[in-house]
């Protein structure tokens, strides 16, 4: 039976940090992954650019987390922002801030953070075996005594839990955290997808496929009521909605969904007018132009590829010369422009979302150390957790600082 001081389930971002952390503090630490290699998530973030983390305050920070951001107060006191861009440029990555305080690194390759953590880790004489599925966790009494994997015995007196939660599952993030947190009394929050696309109804969304909007508002509605907004860019998919407000907002409408509500969107594509102004606007260039076809002065309002779909929504003669639009058919135009609606029917899968939301009950961990409540030596780090954020580098930033933190406590919590 092989004996260490800490053993890591998982070698994600999460898991990286909390094995070197503790091996930096004098562990002897073994990191048990069950891919061929580590990393793999850490590859697709960012869209392969990986968004380090975001620079906002911690205060401003956990605004953006759900449903809880409070909870990482005291692990961004331990490791924050700051200390995982530095730690990386001490391992060869530089990194350069993008609007909204996106963190990316400056060669725009999460091949080179990943190859820096590994580099890191390595110094830090952290043993890593890949290709090992953690079949069941050993705890005796209220302590945890190690792990049972491909069917051997490791023992430890600590154990952290970094396996991820369930979306993207082709990199290894299957939800087998759960089951091992279930088997020793945790609570588990039903892990949904989120910042996941959605699928919407009708075929609007699909014969505006491809089209990429920026500067407009999303407005998400629940049964009639508004219940959430944002503001930025979007993208119209063969299947629905996509695009970071898209994604931003897909948590309203899962959570919605999954108790039968109706849920519909609209889109404001002239968010900086309103509908006052917006109307202004139409009828002076209806009136300047007003011996020009209705189509060639929508060039002058909306996307080249958008036109053809908007005046078929209207059921508006594309020919008719402008002077001849009337006053309702103004109103009809200028509606529409600010209320582009859609139905929602859906979500996509896990395998398209790029968090899970859910997880173990934050009630039965400890935020100062990100210690199990329930049984003594057992930690959690990461997506495993029920937190989960808006785009733009905040889940990473959990993800590293819940790791960091449960690395230390590994070593340093006797209490």
């Amino acid at each position: 039976m092989d004996t260490y001081d800490v053993i890591i389930v998982g070698a994600g971002p999460s898991g990286l940090l909390a094995a070197g952390r503790a091996a930096g503090l004098g562990a002897r630490v073994l990191v048990l992954e069950k891919m061929r290699s580590e990393g793999r998530k850490l590859l697709i973030t960012g869209k392969g650019r990986c968004n380090i983390t975001n620079d906002a305050a911690p205060s401003e920070f956990i605004k953006h987390v759900f449903p809880d951001g409070r909870f990482l107060r005291n692990a961004f006191s331990h490791f924050y922002s700051k200390d995982i861009v530095e730690l990386l440029k001490q391992h060869g990555v530089e990194s350069t801030l993008e609007r909204g305080g996106r963190c990316f690194p400056a060669s725009n390759k999460s091949i080179d953070v990943l190859r820096a953590l590994q580099k890191w880790v390595h110094e830090q004489k952290v043993e890593i075996r890949c290709g090992q599925h953690v079949e069941r966790l050993i705890a005796e009494a209220g302590n945890i005594q190690g792990v049972v994997s491909n069917s051997q015995v490791y023992s430890a007196p600590n154990v952290v839990l970094a396996t991820g939660g369930k979306s993207y599952p082709a990199t290894g993030s299957t939800g087998d955290g759960y089951e091992l947190a279930k088997s020793v009394g945790h609570s588990i929050i039903k892990p949904i997808p989120a910042l996941v696309p959605l699928e919407t109804k009708g075929d609007l969304a699909q014969r505006l496929q491809g089209l990429n909007l920026k500067n407009v508002k999303a407005v998400v509605w629940v049964d009639g009521k508004k219940a959430g907004e944002a503001f930025g860019e979007m993208l119209f998919t063969h299947f629905g909605l996509s695009g970071p407000i898209i994604l931003t907002l897909s948590r309203i409408a899962v959570a919605a969904l999954q108790h039968n509500s109706k849920v519909e969107f609209t889109i404001d594509l002239k968010p900086a007018l309103d509908e006052q102004k917006l109307d202004n606007r139409l009828l002076r260039d209806l009136n300047e132009h007003g011996k020009k076809q209705l189509s060639n002065i929508f060039r002058n309002w909306l996307p080249a590829s958008m036109i053809p779909v908007f005046i078929e929504e209207l059921k508006l003669d594309p020919e008719k010369m402008c002077h001849q639009v009337s006053s309702n058919e103004r109103k009809q135009i200028r509606y529409l422009m600010k209320n582009l609606r859609f139905e929602v029917l859906k979500h996509r899968s896990f395998k398209e979302a790029i968090i899970t939301a859910g997880g173990i009950s934050t009630k039965e961990i400890s935020p100062k150390t990100m210690e199990s409540k329930l049984v003594k030596g057992l930690y959690f780090a990461g997506e495993l957790i029920d937190l989960d954020a808006e785009t733009g580098g905040y889940n990473l930033q959990i993800a590293w600082s819940t790791g960091w933190l449960a690395g230390t406590s590994c070593v340093t919590n006797k209490a």
